[in-house]
């Protein structure tokens, strides 16, 4: 009897935990091939979403920005490979800061290829934060699999680092933390935000990419394609 409760209470210990992971953790299927995943953190006492994307190529997975959750990291991997059958091979992230790069060492320590701009290279080593393997200094075109995708650099806003990334086949921009999600009314952190620059930061990305059918945001919902067009109306309202 003892025997028994020990095991149901290991078995209910087990799926709590399992439980909290998949709270966590939270991935949802955009479309085609890609898919959203969501970490939360503590954020000054408020438990705060981060979004990044993962796309699932015939060569494997390719990550865009790292859980920022450092007890997801290995929850990722493993809910990533039992989803698709498939390891993360690439990721890429979009700015120096904790919720782009924290899971950035995790990954090249399971040998994952880790890219970020030259730019955010050099301000995750001044500012102490993990670095990725490699660095590319202009925008890139990446082919991976039967998919292929290009970095932006289009100028300072969240930070001066801040890159996004277009796929142009299916009219995805991911914006992480440039972009803000049109369920947010002020601009989050601007701790080392550009806020002369990022209106226009912003305006050349639309210009470039004028026909998006989907729109990711670093944070919150992504409810529609208008987080740029948002992002611009928090910023007029800002100054």
């Amino acid at each position: 009897m003892k025997k028994i409760i020990f095991n149901l209470c290991f078995l209910f210990v087990n799926l709590h935990l399992l439980a909290q992971e998949q709270q966590q953790l939270h991935i949802q299927h955009l479309t085609d091939n890609f898919y959203v995943y969501s970490t939360h953190k503590d954020f000054n006492g408020t438990e705060f979403p981060s979004n990044s994307m993962y796309l699932v190529t015939q060569n494997g997975v390719v990550l865009f920005d790292t859980p920022w959750d450092d007890t997801q990291f290995q929850p990722l991997l493993d809910s990533i490979y039992s989803k698709h059958n498939k390891k993360v091979i690439l990721a890429i992230a979009t700015h120096y800061h904790d919720d782009r790069t924290a899971g950035l060492e995790f990954l090249r320590q399971n040998e994952i290829k880790t890219y970020s701009s030259q730019l955010t290279y050099d301000l995750c080593e001044q500012h102490n934060e993990k670095q990725a393997a490699f660095s590319f200094v202009n925008d890139t075109t990446f082919n991976v699999g039967n998919y292929k995708f290009e970095t932006y650099y289009a100028g300072e806003g969240h930070t001066k680092d801040n890159i996004v990334i277009w796929f142009d086949d299916y009219q995805i921009l991911y914006g992480g933390c440039l972009v803000k999600s049109t369920q947010v009314e002020n601009l989050g952190n601007v701790t080392d935000a550009n806020l002369e620059e990022w209106s226009l930061t912003i305006e050349k990305i639309m210009k470039k990419y004028p026909y998006r059918k989907f729109v990711i945001p670093g944070h919150f919902g992504w409810p529609n394609n208008k987080g740029l067009e948002h992002t611009l109306k928090l910023l007029m309202q800002n100054n």
